[in-house]
């Protein structure tokens, strides 16, 4: 049996948090030398690092367990505190979230708001592909990730799907789709792309030609921008359908062929131990997610 101390454990994650051993030292008010001492101690039960020796200092997976392992202790323990002293206003739980721009923007802001009244959230933007290495670190409690399978230490819940559709402008269509979408065209029509983790708009893309599309790309990295960016006729993009619906309605914007369309599906992942401020707020965003499909 590993014998971890949760002293230990706080002591790693405050290195992660603050950036090193001697701000870790001053936040837990001790000296580094007893940081150090308390690492050996860690790997030594462990069996083996805990920390990558580079600058700055990374987690090993091992690591990665442990501060998982120091978060998780922070929300038990005010369960318990709440349940010791019922009489006493609960502090509000310190929750960090992994949420992708789209889902923010369009539905999931919802669910926070309804769970915000006992806890404090901090959210951390990261695009659905990429947000699970977040909550492998320890560095949030959960996250809304296009992964089915739960991280080590979690739990995966299907949340449903986000519809992605290619539109552009009427004019922007005349201008460069006069045609229709086909390869040719999509080839050299700009194209709006959030940041260089969206992979959106070269999904639809490799639908029509074997070798990779190139066509000019403006990079917008703001949910509400690039919605705007599109409006405003710089280029065509993927763009959620349950934000368009009125642009669709209105004729202000136009899908580049019928029926074209990504679907994402989107998943909920937690730590497996969680406690009840972490079960209230993946209720609510839950209720949130019925608006996909």
């Amino acid at each position: 049996m590993i014998d971890i101390s949760p002293e230990q454990a706080r002591t790693l994650a405050a290195i992660m948090a603050h950036g090193s051993f001697d701000a870790a030292a001053a936040h837990l008010s001790v000296t580094p030398s007893a940081i150090s001492q308390r690492i050996r101690a860690l790997e030594a039960a462990v069996g083996r690092p805990v920390l990558t020796r580079a600058r700055p200092a990374g987690l090993t997976e091992s690591g990665q367990a442990v501060v998982r392992f120091a978060r998780q202790l922070e929300l038990l323990s005010a369960d318990l505190a709440e349940e010791l002293q019922p009489d006493q206003p609960p502090d509000r739980t310190r929750l960090t979230l992994v949420i992708n721009s789209d889902s923010l923007h369009t539905w999931a802001l919802a669910g926070l708001a309804a769970a915000s009244g006992t806890v404090q959230l901090e959210i951390l933007r990261e695009d659905q592909e990429h947000s699970l290495e977040l909550l492998r670190s320890g560095a949030a409690a959960a996250a809304i990730t296009a992964t089915a399978k739960p991280a080590a230490g979690c739990i995966s819940r299907r949340l449903g799907v986000m519809r992605y559709l290619p539109v552009c402008t009427p004019a922007f269509a005349a201008t460069w789709f006069g045609a229709g979408a086909a390869a040719e065209a999509l080839a050299t029509a700009p194209v709006i792309v959030f940041d260089r983790k969206d992979d959106l708009q070269d999904r639809y893309l490799r639908r029509f030609s074997r070798k990779p599309l190139q066509p000019p790309r403006h990079y917008v990295p703001a949910a509400h921008e690039f919605g705007e960016a599109i409006r405003l006729g710089m280029g065509w993009g993927m763009m959620p359908e349950i934000e368009i619906g009125e642009d669709l309605t209105r004729g202000t914007l136009r899908t580049l062929s019928p029926r074209a369309q990504v679907d994402v599906t989107l998943y909920w992942q937690q730590w497996r131990r969680g406690s009840a401020a972490l079960a209230g707020v993946a209720g609510a965003v839950q209720t949130a997610a019925a608006v996909l499909r």
